[in-house]
């Protein structure tokens, strides 16, 4: 194992060596808030390491790059639910922009090195060793507050929606992904909308927690998300298989039984 910026020399070398026949991108740093908060700081860290390792993926010799995206900041908030690939792109925040502009970059390689690229729009992914100490992941935040003995926080309404998809649903589409000739872009969710309330309030009932605070909104968030995923049923002969309930579940049993 290397442990290193994606984008830099270490991680260029350890890709030179290996000198893979397909890369998979899951590496990110910070979420939307820490985006809005420094969006300058967010394109060096996120956008500049992605097009380096993308670079330094092609020069090891790799024909084949699969990168995460994200479905639900790219669309923004889309004329129409489940969202398709069909739609423009109206990003609202920094990090939805920098999301985007990683797509327009992949693309690029494509034309360049003759590589074959696909981003994965992903929904609200989800689930079992996820980190809930940082500003990012509803689910993995509440299961941890659950679990330290403190309220979880529901910011605004609590009815902004969030297409959420389970990890293990997630695997499968990125060996689908690898597996795959196809190259642009596909969502990777399950064309349902479920409301962060509702989230919220299963986990307390799962993790034993007397209710919730709530917060004010946060700036930049979407108000609703779903994804539509007939491209990815029909490239990658994929479809999210959990239900939101069986997912919950799995993951606040996870995160008692681990603390």
């Amino acid at each position: 194992m290397v442990e290193a910026d994606c984008g830099g020399e270490t991680a260029a070398a350890a890709l030179h060596a290996f000198a893979p026949e397909a890369v998979l991108h899951l590496a990110a740093k910070g979420g939307v808030a820490r985006a809005l908060r420094d969006p300058g700081a967010h394109v060096r860290a996120g956008l500049a390491s992605t097009v380096a390792l993308y670079e330094s993926a092609c020069a090891a010799g790799a024909t084949r790059l699969v990168s995460a995206s994200s479905g639900g900041a790219v669309y923004g908030d889309p004329a129409r639910l489940p969202a398709h690939e069909g739609l423009a792109p109206r990003p609202r925040s920094a990090y939805g922009a920098g999301k985007l502009a990683e797509e327009g970059y992949l693309s690029a390689a494509r034309r360049r090195h003759g590589v074959e690229g696909l981003s994965l729009r992903y929904g609200n992914v989800y689930g079992p060793r996820q980190d809930g100490t940082g500003e990012a992941g509803v689910v993995a935040i509440t299961c941890h507050r659950l679990r330290e003995g403190a309220r979880p926080v529901v910011y605004g309404s609590g009815e902004q929606t969030r297409d959420f998809v389970f990890v293990l649903d997630v695997v499968a589409a990125n060996l689908a992904a690898l597996a795959s000739r196809r190259s642009g872009f596909v969502n990777v969710g399950t064309g349902e909308q479920t409301s962060v309330r509702r989230v919220v309030e299963i986990l307390v009932d799962r993790g034993g927690g007397d209710g919730f605070e709530t917060a004010a909104a946060r700036p930049g968030e979407v108000a609703r998300v779903s994804l539509d995923g007939g491209r990815a049923s029909r490239w990658l002969g994929w479809r999210a298989r959990t239900t939101i309930e069986d997912g919950l579940s799995a993951t606040a049993t996870w995160f008692r039984v681990s603390g």
